[in-house]
């Protein structure tokens, strides 16, 4: 059995040892010399690999997600493990077991996060919203796509069931600001909570573990596929009014906040503001959390530098410390 990545220390060989690859950056150190940075790990933990000689031709093997045999040595490198990767070769990945390379995490309970977001779509005293929400994740269909949509391909609730767990952290997030905020329209933040995203139940798909776009997710974005479902849903609901339609549209298309973000049209009402903003912070805390989680299991001070958040993070948990 390969000694735990936690127990490797200054100067210790590796030798063809199986690592699961799970992030690849390719950068130019201070004296112009182009290296690979990975981060590779196992059920023991995770730790850096630098590629400083053959680069591009190494990059072109493998991709983030694959199994690599690595052969090189530990060093120390401000203060910090890293393996200097002396080769790396990919092997045949049938002959592995991926789920035996991820360190075990929590599971989604996606039915009780369904349950929780039918009792939170029954609170909308707006009847026309209420049934709107409640015809859509109700749908056959889409309720058995959104018990397993990843809220996105890699960088934030990146997981079957992630979305769910984002629409119903979104919508827990907008009760506490609408009750702060009471001049805000709170059916219409929790609208946006439900349906900013809601169609990447079919942008995005899960196959052999990997998240991917489908070629109507392609073709058309999330955006588009939830601006077709408002249609399609709220033309059958008699006496639908035509000005809310709209509003619901520009929640949607706004929710991206910016036109450099994706976003059609910059939001032009508060609610959509919010919506765009909480988006963003939920998305942006729960990378950062899994971020800081993973880089936690090296049991260093001091994370990797996150090229996302463009800084190092302290690791220690504050949580409860001074109580």
């Amino acid at each position: 059995m390969s000694v735990s990545i936690k127990l490797l220390n200054d100067k210790d060989n590796i030798s063809d040892r199986p690592f699961l690859v799970k992030d690849k950056v390719k950068g130019i150190g201070k004296n112009g010399r182009a290296f690979l940075s990975l981060l590779v790990g196992d059920k023991t933990g995770h730790i850096d690999a630098r590629v400083w000689d053959r680069v591009e031709e190494i990059s072109e093997l493998f991709e983030i997600g694959d199994i690599v045999n690595i052969k090189g040595q530990v060093q120390v490198y401000l203060n910090r493990k890293q393996i200097i990767v002396h080769k790396l070769e990919k092997p045949d990945q049938s002959l592995f077991n991926k789920e035996d390379y991820v360190i075990d995490s929590p599971k989604i309970d996606v039915h009780a996060l369904y349950s929780e977001l039918i009792s939170i779509t029954n609170e909308i005293q707006a009847p026309a919203i209420k049934q709107l929400i409640l015809d859509s994740i109700q749908d056959d269909e889409i309720k058995q796509l959104i018990l397993k949509a990843p809220a996105a391909k890699s960088i934030h609730h990146a997981k079957a069931g992630g979305l769910l767990e984002h629409v119903v952290s979104i919508c827990k997030v907008m009760k506490m600001i609408a009750g702060h905020y009471n001049y805000l329209n709170y059916d219409l933040l929790v609208f946006g909570a439900i349906f900013h995203d809601l169609g990447k139940v079919w942008e995005l798909e899960i196959n052999r573990d990997q998240i991917q776009y489908s070629h109507k997710g392609r073709l058309l974005g999330h955006m588009q596929l939830a601006c077709e479902l408002i249609d399609k849903k709220s033309q059958r609901i008699l006496g639908f009014p035509e000005d809310l339609r709209e509003i619901l549209k520009h929640i949607v298309l706004s929710h991206h906040g910016k036109l450099e973000y994706g976003s059609p049209v910059r939001p032009y009402i508060m609610e959509a503001f919010v919506v765009a903003s909480i988006d963003e912070f939920d998305s942006k805390m729960d990378t950062m959390f899994n971020f800081i989680k993973t880089e936690r299991e090296t049991g260093d001070s001091w994370s990797r530098y996150s090229e996302h958040f463009d800084r190092y993070f302290f690791l220690e948990n504050l949580k409860g410390r001074w109580t």
